[in-house]
C-alpha cells in the first residue's frame, strides 16, 4: 500500500468537512443572520471610534509613531472592538461545537467501518490503517480523531507532515499507530483539482467582501 499524498489527503478532509457542515449550516442559518447583524453593529462601534482618532492625529500633527501607541491604548477602541469579538463568538460558538461533535461521529465511524474510510477518502480511494495495514478498531479511530487536535494546535504542522516522505503520515498518525494509503500511486482526479480551486476562489472572494466591507463601514464612519 503507498501512502497517500498530502493533497489527496486536504481534498478528501475537504469533502467531508463540507459534509458535515451542511446540516448544521441549513440549522443554523437563522441565528447567524442575527450574529451577522450584530458582528456588523458591533464593527461599526469599531470603525467610528477608529474614524475619530484618525481625524484627532491628522488635526494634532503628532508623530505618527506617538499616535500608534496613543491607539493602542485607548480604552474606548478596546471595548469596540471586545464587543466585535463577543459577537462573533457569540454567533459561531454553537455551530462550531456541533461541527465538533457531528464531526468526532462521522470520521471515527466511518474510519472504523468497513470502508475504512470517510465518504470523502472512499472518493479518493484512500483508506485509514493501523501501522500493519489492519482495519482500526473503534478505540483507535477515536484515539486518531483525538489526537487530530495535536495537528490543529501546532497551527497545521501537524497536518504539514503528511507532505513528508516517506511515510508521509501527519501527527496524529504517528500519535494514534495509524497511516493514510492509497491503493496505487495517481495524481487528483480533474474534479478533486476543480473542488481544490473552487475553494482558493470561494475564500479569495470572501477575503475580498470582508476587506471591502470594512473599508467601506470605516469611510461611511469618516464622512459621518
Amino acid at each position: 500500500m503507498i501512502p497517500a499524498g498530502f493533497w489527496q489527503r486536504y481534498a478528501a478532509w475537504s469533502l467531508d468537512a463540507g459534509l458535515v457542515a451542511v446540516p448544521i449550516a441549513l440549522i443554523a442559518w437563522p441565528s447567524w443572520r442575527a450574529g451577522m447583524q450584530r458582528i456588523a453593529a458591533a464593527f461599526d462601534v469599531v470603525a467610528t471610534r477608529f474614524a475619530q482618532l484618525m481625524i484627532e492625529g491628522l488635526r494634532s500633527a503628532e508623530d505618527p509613531l506617538v499616535l500608534a501607541q496613543a491607539w493602542l491604548h485607548d480604552a474606548t477602541l478596546h471595548d469596540a472592538m471586545t464587543g466585535v469579538e463577543t459577537a462573533a463568538t457569540d454567533a459561531l460558538k454553537p455551530a462550531c461545537i456541533a461541527f465538533v461533535v457531528l464531526a468526532a461521529l462521522y470520521w471515527t465511524t466511518f474510519e472504523s467501518s468497513r470502508w475504512q474510510a470517510t465518504p470523502g477518502k472512499r472518493a479518493l480511494g484512500l483508506v485509514v490503517t493501523d501501522r500493519r495495514d489492519r482495519r482500526l478498531r473503534l478505540p483507535r479511530a477515536i484515539a486518531r480523531h483525538a489526537a487530530g487536535a495535536l495537528s490543529w494546535l501546532t497551527l497545521n504542522l501537524g497536518h504539514a507532515l503528511a507532505a513528508m516522505p516517506p511515510h508521509k503520515r501527519a501527527l496524529h498518525d504517528y500519535v494514534s499507530g495509524t497511516r493514510v494509503v492509497q491503493g496505487a500511486a495517481s495524481e487528483l482526479p480533474a474534479w478533486a483539482r476543480a473542488w481544490l480551486l473552487l475553494q482558493a476562489v470561494v475564500s479569495l472572494a470572501a477575503m475580498t467582501w470582508l476587506m471591502q466591507s470594512m473599508q467601506a463601514a470605516l469611510q461611511s464612519a469618516i464622512y459621518a
